[in-house]
């Protein structure tokens, strides 16, 4: 009989080890405590403030631990939303060093030592990168966060893994194959290369799948307590998979669902909370750069009108990970106009971003695949968005979710910008000058207003204001 049962058994472990590779190894999860924060409200993205964490640069250490202690300061900037940019483990194959090659082409050990790989090349999304902790200090982060009243947000990367994923050896059919039944990096509709050559492209026509990345996701709202996610090239994965899986993970839990796409049909019916502005970014850069001008701001502004619901959110931004390694700091790209475009994210409809070392007036190009750092010292800019922020989550005229305060353009010259906001009997007017020449304008307008920069009185009446470049104003009414 002994016999008999060894002879299953050894049978029964050759089988679970042919099975294996069909199969996604079942993840062990542990409950969370309960967290300490209200839920996600449609209320809440009203007057939020979104911060975008770059762990790896935030500090020398590049750890969860660092960046954790600085969570309760980031409640003077009125940050609501803390977006993290991808916190998994960083696949070994194919990882990239800086200039682009692979780090296993460097004859350096010391250069080879440098390259970290990006945060985009997943090699396991239910795993945290060693690179900025443990398991138990990302914990710490989230309840951190949630104990000073912000939600948590996880950068996902669904459209690709790193080449040393598990899903590579168990489930290849998960994967976009060549004509030669070779998996492929992300092509172009013309099958040329994206140039991500560190990642393989994922097939979603595969519904296995879809079922694998929805369970994932669920890991970390159901286990870990976070409160949502944004969600990276989500334009590039079909809408009918976030048709699938969003009400799936909603069911879950309340949660902010940030697209990194400006598509409006990734915002219909219950999908994503909030796009990306990039077309608006765009026109800051343009105007700064004397390339556009007012009228193209404004033109913009009818496109949002016309492309988007009323109730669908747009997060502006001056910088972000993308904008600061590839094309350049505020600095460069927006030049003296940078603290102007500032304000607009914050005073336009919209959710403002800010990105890290923002608020420190970082002026350098931060490394992608290697380690950096931002600075840390508080200065004007720290001052700039601490006001901006203050007015941004105390006047509902700058309402910018699901009910946003009303938009209203003023008829001006090709240079000047006037618009107002408006909701529940309160107001605020925004009056700047988009270019580097001093101008005259003649505002058709009355009332009484404080100029909230300055604190001034300021009585509008028809009369003709002067501008120095870039120069603007924040007029609160009385």
């Amino acid at each position: 009989m002994k016999k008999t049962i060894s002879i299953f058994l050894v049978a029964a472990m050759l089988f679970a080890c042919k099975t294996e590779k069909k199969e996604v190894a079942k993840k062990e999860v542990k409950e969370t405590k309960e967290v300490s924060i209200a839920p996600v409200t449609n209320e809440m993205m009203e007057n939020a403030i979104i911060y975008e964490a770059n762990i790896r640069q935030y500090s020398k250490e590049g750890t969860f631990e660092q960046f954790t202690k600085d969570i309760p300061q980031l409640k003077e900037l009125g940050v609501k939303i803390i977006w993290l940019m991808p916190v998994f483990p960083i696949s070994q194959t194919k990882r990239k060093a800086t200039g682009g090659d692979f780090a296993s082409k460097l004859t350096d050990p010391k250069e080879q030592a440098k390259a970290l790989g990006s945060y985009y090349a997943v090699s396991d999304f239910t795993k945290i990168n060693p690179e900025f902790g443990t398991i138990e200090d990302f914990r710490k982060l989230v309840k951190t966060a949630h104990d000073n009243n912000m939600y948590v947000i996880l950068d996902w990367v669904p459209n690709h893994t790193g080449w040393d994923h598990t899903w590579l050896k168990t489930n290849p059919e998960f994967y976009t194959k060549n004509d030669k039944g070779e998996i492929t990096d992300p092509l172009n509709e013309d099958g040329t290369p994206v140039g991500w050559a560190d990642v393989a492209d994922l097939n979603y026509d595969n519904k296995e799948l879809r079922k694998e990345m929805v369970k994932d996701m669920q890991y970390w709202i159901t286990k870990e307590g976070v409160d949502g996610f944004r969600c990276d090239v989500a334009g590039s994965v079909p809408t009918d998979f976030w048709q699938e899986a969003i009400p799936q993970l909603r069911a879950k839990k309340d949660i902010f669902m940030l697209a990194e796409a400006w598509e409006p049909e990734l915002m219909k019916e219950g999908l994503f909370d909030m796009g990306y502005g990039w077309d608006t970014h765009h026109r800051m850069n343009h105007i700064a750069k004397g390339e556009e001008s007012v009228k193209d701001w404004n033109k913009r502004m009818v496109q949002i009108d016309t492309l988007y619901e009323k109730d669908d959110i747009l997060m502006n931004f001056v910088t972000n990970h993308d904008e600061n390694s590839w094309n350049g700091t505020i600095k460069e790209r927006m030049g003296d106009a940078a603290e102007l475009f500032t304000a607009l994210t914050y005073v336009a409809p919209g959710m403002p971003l800010i990105y890290s070392g923002q608020e420190y007036g970082l002026d350098h190009r931060l490394k992608f695949f290697e380690k950096d750092s931002i600075p840390h010292t508080k200065g004007k800019e720290w001052s700039l968005l601490k006001k901006l922020g203050e007015l941004k989550t105390t006047n509902v005229a700058l309402n910018g979710g699901k009910v946003a305060a009303s938009y209203e353009l003023f008829d001006t010259t090709k240079e000047a910008l006037i618009f107002s906001r408006k909701k529940d009997n309160k107001e605020v007017v925004f009056i700047g000058n988009l270019s580097k020449q001093p101008i005259k304008e003649s505002i058709q307008y009355e009332g009484s207003f404080v100029d909230y920069m300055s604190g001034e009185e300021v009585q509008l009446s028809g009369e003709e204001i002067s501008l120095e470049p870039w120069e603007y104003k924040i007029l609160i009414k009385k």
